[in-house]
């Protein structure tokens, strides 16, 4: 009998790639499937597909719910509740559904499109699994597939360059897995994350290494043309890779006719020649050394990570791995030890004639505590101070802060309010030395996985949204221009500091408490990372950008002094050359 028969599996983003595979080994074993995917044609066509691999005398079947976006509320509510009507259980959820996302440094990542990363990635995730608690027994299970090419463990990070959103989104995923596992146990279901890794797929292929390598000519130009012009190119170009060799030639001479603008087009179609070849070449070249990372130096078939998923929905395996993240992943990686714990102390800067900016977001009392600290630390030091208080921080910590420093209520969630209050800073109280972003504590919450959609935006916009919001603007502020000529970056001066969320403290801190901490704390790590190598690596500037986790595992109060102290370090020369760039300041392991 096949292993699977009588179960009911739901497989987002299942048209096609993985999810497809995915959907095809269930079938094969046995299970009725159901896929989801936002276009109507490719799910008709795989369910054609799927129905043809039903094994003789087994009564399953293929549901499609077409048009239906992980990331759209009403549209998963209504897929969930029209399961639940026809008194549908589903046995197995796959969380497969995915985007590249913006490929591209993170100074120049449109953050409508940072935001709706996250909300297919992260939140389609969240609230997928949530909704199928309508519709799940005890035995149920979640699996969840994300990647290693953004956090290998909360210790060790793989920066992934020119995919930030992707990254924060995937690491806040691998956490998610776990809190689910500890929130669901009373349910009796069960979470699990696998990691594949590299997987052959045409996403990868015709789309990540391609704008990857296109992100590196943009960066510092090519040949004659700026990063504007090559952007503009690169939009033309990378459609025509894999096509015949007539298509690419008759694709790069429309390119340059449309873009010649004054230019020769007989030199313009020389140089988008030239240019459509270097970007191939990088790309493959990208390809081969990862491969040359994995022992057999073989990517693995989609049909293997199928199988991967099957295995974790045995009954007994699952069991043993409930609240784990499979490391699918065989690429062997040399990780620099970006997490840190206390920063290296230097000698106190003298501040004087320098502005650092506060972007609050502040929770409780201890919060603005901790501001009042850091500010005095500033001002005490010659430096001046400007605080930009988030709407959402309670009107009693807003009156507080406000008594003491040069404040203002401000929208932080805006970037265009943040650029302009930025700008304000500058002109009325000098150049800005950093911009330190305050997060704010996890308010208390029961169990994440029964608050609200609107509640749980509210905090990925909390934690993940605004300081992406709040760090790219800085970024601005101090290289003007500079997401459209990234050449400015270079030798640019900077200091971002992101502060929080703290881990609960006191004695009697719950598994919970600690694992929903970790879902924003998993999304900022990668994204700190991330950020960090492209500002040193690929811009080659001197900006740098740290996180500070304040609190420890073992429940004991923070201590502000080293923040200050990672502060301290922050804006001397000694950052640009540190491996670590996020610090758990109260951790002593």
């Amino acid at each position: 009998m096949p292993k699977f028969q009588n179960k009911i599996a739901l497989v987002t983003g299942s048209g096609t790639g993985i999810g497809k595979a995915i959907a095809t080994k269930f079938i094969e074993e046995g299970a009725s499937v159901i896929i989801l995917g936002r276009r109507k044609e490719p799910l008709e066509e795989a369910a054609k597909e799927l129905e043809g691999r039903i094994p003789q005398g087994i009564n399953a079947s293929v549901r499609i719910f077409a048009g239906v976006d992980v990331a759209d509320e009403t549209a998963m509510n209504n897929m969930f509740d029209e399961l639940k009507k026809n008194n549908v259980t589903i046995d197995y959820i796959i969380n497969n559904a995915g985007v590249s996302g913006p490929v591209t440094c993170f100074p120049n990542a449109p953050l409508d499109e940072f935001k709706s990363t996250i909300g297919i990635h992260l939140t389609g995730t969240f609230w997928g699994s949530v909704q199928a608690l309508k519709v799940m027994k005890e035995g149920g299970k979640i699996i969840t597939i994300s990647t290693f090419f953004t956090e290998e463990k909360p210790l060790e990070q793989r920066p992934y360059r020119f995919r930030s959103p992707y990254t924060a989104s995937q690491g806040a995923k691998n956490r998610l897995a776990e809190l689910m596992s500890w929130e669901l146990t009373d349910k009796g279901i069960i979470s699990i994350a696998t990691n594949p890794g590299p997987v052959h797929s045409d996403r990868i292929y015709k789309t990540v290494y391609p704008k990857a390598a296109a992100e590196f000519m943009r960066v510092s130009g090519f040949e004659d043309l700026s990063p504007v012009q090559v952007d503009e190119a690169n939009r033309e170009l990378l459609p025509l890779l894999g096509e015949d060799e007539s298509v690419i030639k008759k694709g790069i001479t429309d390119a340059a006719t449309k873009l010649a603008n004054g230019k020769d087009v007989s030199k313009l179609t020389e140089t988008f020649t030239n240019l459509l070849n270097k970007i191939q070449t990088i790309a493959e070249k990208v390809q081969n050394n990862t491969s040359h990372m994995i022992a057999n130096r073989e990517f693995l078939s989609q049909g293997q990570v199928a199988e991967t998923v099957l295995n974790l929905c045995d009954d007994e395996i699952a069991k043993i791995i409930n609240g784990k993240v499979i490391p699918g992943d065989r690429v062997f990686y040399p990780v620099k030890p970006h997490i840190g714990t206390t920063a290296p102390g230097v000698h106190q800067p003298d501040f004087t004639g320098k502005a650092v900016v506060f972007t609050i977001d502040a929770t409780d009392k201890a919060d603005a505590e901790r501001i009042e600290f850091l500010a005095q630390h500033v001002e005490k030091n010659g430096g001046k101070v400007a605080c930009f208080i988030s709407q959402d921080t309670p009107s009693e910590l807003q009156e507080y802060i406000s008594s003491k420093f040069h404040s203002h209520i401000v929208d932080i969630k805006n970037p265009d309010e943040v650029a302009r209050w930025l700008n304000t800073a500058k002109t009325n109280i000098g150049d800005i030395l950093g911009v330190i972003h305050v997060t704010g504590k996890l308010p208390d919450i029961p169990k994440l996985t029964e608050v609200s959609r609107a509640e749980w935006e509210a905090l990925t916009e909390k934690f993940i949204s605004t300081p992406a919001t709040v760090a790219q603007r800085a970024l601005e502020q101090f290289v003007p221009g500079g997401a459209n000529d990234p050449r400015l970056y270079k030798d640019a001066k900077g200091a971002i500091m992101i502060i929080g969320p703290d881990l609960p403290v006191g004695k009697k801190v719950t598994g919970i408490q600690r694992a929903q901490v970790e879902v924003f704390r998993g999304a900022l790590r990668p994204f700190t990372t991330t950020v960090n190598q492209e500002l040193s690596d690929v811009l080659n500037s001197k900006i740098r950008m740290f996180t500070i986790f304040p609190g420890s595992v073992t429940g004991t109060e923070p201590n502000n002094q080293r923040i200050a102290d990672a502060f301290n370090f922050l804006v001397t020369d000694n950052a640009l050359s540190s491996a670590e760039i996020v610090f758990c300041v109260d951790e002593t392991r």
